[in-house]
């Protein structure tokens, strides 16, 4: 039971960080998009 919430603890844990840095990807990725110089 114990190792079974472990790995609970774990995997929702990987998730948050997961869920974090895809946040921030897509955020780079807007500002990317609106700060891009623009071409003539």
């Amino acid at each position: 039971m114990r190792k079974l919430l472990v790995i609970g603890a774990i995997a929702g844990l990987g998730y948050l960080v997961w869920r974090e840095v895809a946040a921030e990807r897509a955020e780079r990725d807007l500002w990317n998009e609106v700060t891009d110089p623009i071409e003539a």
